[in-house]
This record gives C-alpha cells, sequence and structure tokens, in this order.
C-alpha cells in the first residue's frame, strides 16, 4: 500500500507540470495586457510601457515561464499585479470560505443523494423511482445561479429566514451566524450534485440488486432491509464513492458561480475578480491550486477502494 501511494504521489508530478504549462500558456497568449488594465485609460504607451517593463512582461515568453518555474519550484506562487501581495497569502485569507461551502455541500448532498438513490432503486418502476428521476433531471438542467437567485427571493427578500449574501466565520462569529450565511449556499450548490449522485447510486442498487448472491439472501429468509443495506449497498460502495470524488472536482467550478451570487469571499470570488483584471499570478496560482486539490482526492479515493472492496489489492 505504501509502495503504491509512492508510486501515485510520483506520477501525479508529470500532471501537475503538463498543467502548469497549459495555465502559463493559456493566460500569455490570450488577448488582454494587464499592463493597460493598471495603467487606466488615460496612460500615455510610455506609462504603459514603464509598467510592462517593471513587471517583466516584455520578456520574451520562455523566459518569463522558467522564471516562473524557478520559483514555483521554491514554493513562491508569485506576487499580486494589484495588490502587490503574495499569492499564497491571498489564498490563506480566502480559503476558509471556501472550504467551509465546500465541505457543508458535499456532506449535505451526500446524506441527501445516497438515501434517495438507495429508495428509488428499491422501488424500481413505482412513483417514488420516478419522482427520484424528475428531480435529478431537474437538478441536471437548471443552472445553479438560477436556483440561487430563487432562494434569495423567496427565503431571504420575502420571507426573511436568511441574509441576502455574506460570509460570517465559524470561528470568529459563532455557530449560529455561520449556519444562517451558509446555508442558501450549500442548498443552491448542493441541488446539482444531489441529482448526480442520486442518480448515480440508484444505477449501481439495480444492477446489484438483480445479481444472484441478492437473490440467495432473500431465500435465505432475510428481511429486505438487510439485504438492501448489508449487501447491496455495501458491494455499491465503490462506485458511489467514486462518483462523490467526481463530485468534489465538480464542485471546485461551482464554488466560483456561488461565491459570485452570494458575495462569499472566498477562492472563487478572487479568482473571477483575478480574470477580470487579468491578474497573471493569482490566476495561476488559484489554477494550479485547484489542479493539486483534484489531484489528491483521486488519490484519497483510489486508496478507499482497498478498504470498501477486500477483493482490491494494491503492489
Amino acid at each position: 500500500m505504501v509502495a503504491y501511494i509512492f508510486r501515485r504521489i510520483l506520477a501525479t508530478i508529470p500532471v501537475l507540470a503538463v498543467v502548469a504549462i497549459f495555465v502559463f500558456l493559456l493566460l500569455h497568449l490570450t488577448p488582454g495586457d494587464p499592463a493597460t488594465v493598471i495603467a487606466g485609460d488615460y496612460a500615455s504607451p510610455a506609462d504603459v510601457e514603464r509598467i510592462r517593463d517593471r513587471l517583466g512582461l516584455n520578456k520574451p515568453l520562455h523566459i518569463q515561464f522558467f522564471g516562473w518555474t524557478e520559483r514555483l519550484l521554491h514554493g513562491d506562487l508569485g506576487t499580486s499585479i494589484f495588490s502587490q501581495l503574495p499569492v499564497s497569502h491571498l489564498i490563506a485569507q480566502r480559503i476558509e470560505p471556501t472550504i467551509a461551502l465546500a465541505l457543508t455541500t458535499i456532506f449535505f448532498a451526500v446524506i441527501i443523494a445516497v438515501p434517495l438513490g438507495v429508495l428509488a432503486a428499491w422501488k424500481s418502476g413505482t412513483w417514488i423511482d420516478r419522482s427520484v428521476m424528475i428531480f435529478a433531471v431537474l437538478g441536471f438542467s437548471v443552472p445553479i445561479f438560477v436556483i440561487a437567485y430563487s432562494m434569495i427571493w423567496g427565503f431571504s427578500i420575502k420571507l426573511h429566514w436568511f441574509p441576502v449574501q455574506g460570509y460570517k466565520s465559524i470561528f470568529k462569529d459563532g455557530f449560529i451566524p455561520f449556519i444562517k450565511h451558509i446555508t442558501l449556499p450549500t442548498i443552491a450548490l448542493g441541488f446539482f450534485y444531489i441529482a448526480l449522485i442520486a442518480r448515480i447510486t440508484r444505477a449501481t442498487v439495480i444492477e446489484i440488486l438483480s445479481e444472484d448472491y441478492i437473490r440467495t439472501a432473500y431465500a435465505k429468509g432475510l428481511i429486505p432491509k438487510i439485504v438492501l443495506y448489508r449487501h447491496a449497498l455495501k458491494n455499491a460502495s465503490v462506485p458511489i464513492v467514486t462518483i462523490i470524488g467526481i463530485a468534489v472536482g465538480l464542485l471546485l467550478g461551482g464554488v466560483v458561480v456561488t461565491e459570485s451570487v452570494f458575495n462569499i469571499p472566498g477562492l472563487g470570488r478572487l479568482t473571477v475578480d483575478s480574470i477580470l483584471r487579468r491578474d497573471y499570478p493569482i490566476i495561476q496560482g488559484m489554477m494550479l491550486f485547484f489542479s493539486g486539490i483534484y489531484v489528491m482526492i483521486n488519490l484519497l479515493v483510489d486508496i478507499s477502494y482497498s478498504f470498501l472492496d477486500p477483493k482490491i489489492k494494491y503492489q
């Protein structure tokens, strides 16, 4: 197991290297000039050129890339063009709201989606199954921002149950303010992931319920609930955990939209603001940060397989 984990960690190095090259080229070859944005609309060409020289943007592309890579290998993600603060410092400032939203969303999605999917599989072909599938289709079809604005209008503006926007830290402001501010973003972001996980859970459990060992369990006189949870759901855990891992990866993109709608000062908002201002160091740092998280999630999912299914052994 240790050797497998070590090999997988080594395998992530070329993946992150390719991501770094892609991110660097994507940002530098797209139209737009951050020096022009910094200088403003009334700046002269000489002012713009001085800013480009100060930022090193007038150097050849490969020189810029090698300099950025060298700093990256020393743990330096760069310095923001606009705020002049280290990118790592900006990430540390904004990471708490994003982690809180991601954890509450995936927890909310899993505790709702897995029982829904199992119930739909158990009652396959009934109105319960059809209702769950209708909900899944709606969850896939309706954009996150539409759900978010609808919930703000209904629960915040009309009913005054929750704040319209903002974020409160559970460590600084307490549990109740935290829950009040995180509830609507969690539900709005969780709809899509509930639909995704419920649909895969239903399909997997339906397939397993048709296996011979399930019929044998029924023939032994076991009650349906024991067969469903002890045999069917246990053997369906590997594909369910896989889709949960994929959902966490997709969640990183959904956070950007949700934080923008609810004005949450997290990494999503930081990414959007940096893209609008073409703040290269922050964009590069954020994309590498999210890529690293996604790679680590895939590694944890792979390792979990051996615990969920004893037949899987890593050499």
